[in-house]
C-alpha cells in the first residue's frame, strides 16, 4: 500500500450531534450503527490505523451529515455549527499533519453561513466547506445565497456537496425501500442539486467556484453529451453562457468516496480530465482497506495515479501533505 494518498470525504460525528445523524443513517442494525459511530467518534488510533490501511497520509475530516441542516431552529444551527468546528479545529491541531478540516456551516442564512466560512478558512485553517444538501427545502441555486457564493469564491476554497435525504421522498422511490439513501436515493438528489446550480447560472455569476461531488460524481461525469443534446433542445430554459458540460469540466471535482470500481474512475477520468478527480474513502461507511487497494490496482498510468491519489487535491486545498 502507498503511503501517500489524501482522502477527502472521512467523517467525524460529535456526541451533541448524534441526534441529527441516527435517524439519517441507512437501514443498518443496531451493532452496526453502534460501530459506525464508535469510529466518528474517534480521532485517535483506530481511525489512524485504518488511514494506513489505506496509505492516506492525510485526510480531510467533515461532520457527517446531515448536522445542523436539519436543525430547523437557524440561531441553534449557527451556534451548534461553530461548536463543530471549534471542535475540529482542535482535533486537527493535535495532528496537523495528519489531519485537515471541511467547515461546517447553517445555511439557514447565507450571511452567517459567509461569514463563519471566512472565520473557519482565516482563523482555524479550514480547507473548504461541506454542505449536506438542502436546508428545509431550500437548494444552494436560490438567490438567497449569491452572497454565500460571493464570498466562497473570494476565498477560493471549495464546497464538497454531499447528499442528504430527499425533502419529499420522489414518489418513484415510494413503496422501494431497498433504494432509499445511499443506494439511489441521495445519488438523485444531489446529482440533481448540482445541475441546480448549472441551470440557474450560478456558475456564469461565479466563474470560479469549485464544487465537489462524492461518489465518482453521482452519475454526472457519465451524462456529459446528453445535457448538452437535451439542453439546446429546451425551449423555456433559463440562457446560460456555456453548454452545460462546460460548467461541469470547469466547476466540478469528483472523489472516488464509496466507488471502488475501474470502470467508472476510468469514465470519470475521461469526461471530466485527470485533473478533476481525487481519492476518498467515505470512512467509515466505506472500508478504507478496500478504497486504497481499488485505487492502487486501478491500472493508471503513475502520473494519472498520483493525480488522482494526492496531487489534485494538494494543489485544489493547498495542502502540504
Amino acid at each position: 500500500m502507498q503511503p501517500d494518498k489524501i482522502a477527502l470525504e472521512e467523517h467525524f460525528i460529535l456526541p451533541e450531534f448524534l441526534p441529527y445523524l441516527e435517524p439519517a443513517l441507512p437501514r443498518v442494525t443496531n451493532e452496526v450503527r453502534a460501530q459506525l459511530e464508535s469510529a466518528m467518534l474517534d480521532f485517535g488510533e483506530a481511525r489512524l490505523a485504518a488511514m494506513d490501511s489505506a496509505g492516506v497520509r492525510m485526510a480531510v475530516l467533515s461532520l457527517s451529515g446531515p448536522g445542523v441542516q436539519a436543525e430547523p431552529d437557524a440561531a441553534k444551527a449557527a451556534r451548534l455549527a461553530r461548536f463543530a468546528n471549534d471542535r475540529l479545529a482542535a482535533e486537527v491541531a493535535r495532528r496537523p499533519d495528519r489531519y485537515a478540516g471541511f467547515a461546517h456551516l447553517s445555511m439557514a442564512d447565507a450571511g452567517a453561513a459567509a461569514t463563519e466560512l471566512e472565520r473557519c478558512v482565516k482563523e482555524l485553517g479550514f480547507v473548504g466547506a461541506m454542505v449536506n444538501g438542502h436546508t428545509g427545502g431550500i437548494y444552494l441555486d436560490d438567490p438567497r445565497y449569491d452572497a454565500f457564493w460571493e464570498r466562497m469564491q473570494d476565498l477560493d476554497v471549495p464546497l464538497y456537496l454531499h447528499p442528504g435525504d430527499s425533502f419529499r421522498l420522489p414518489y418513484v422511490l415510494e413503496g422501494a425501500p431497498e433504494l432509499l439513501k445511499p443506494t439511489w436515493e441521495w445519488t438523485i438528489d444531489t446529482s440533481s442539486h448540482l445541475l441546480r446550480l448549472v441551470f440557474a447560472g450560478v456558475f456564469d455569476r461565479f466563474p470560479r467556484l469549485k464544487i465537489i461531488l462524492g461518489h465518482m460524481g453521482e452519475t454526472l461525469p457519465y451524462v456529459l453529451w446528453r445535457l448538452d443534446s437535451r439542453a439546446a433542445l429546451t425551449a423555456d430554459k433559463r440562457p446560460l453562457l456555456l453548454p452545460p458540460s462546460a460548467y461541469l469540466r470547469r466547476n466540478l471535482f469528483v472523489t472516488t468516496s464509496g466507488q471502488c470500481d475501474p470502470v467508472p474512475l476510468r469514465a470519470a477520468l475521461a469526461g471530466l480530465g485527470a485533473g478533476r478527480v481525487m481519492f476518498a474513502v467515505d470512512y467509515p461507511y466505506e472500508d478504507a482497506a478496500v478504497a486504497g487497494r481499488f485505487l492502487d490496482a486501478a491500472g493508471l498510468d503513475e502520473a494519472t495515479r498520483d493525480g488522482v491519489a494526492f496531487a489534485t487535491a494538494a494543489l485544489l486545498l493547498r495542502l502540504k501533505a
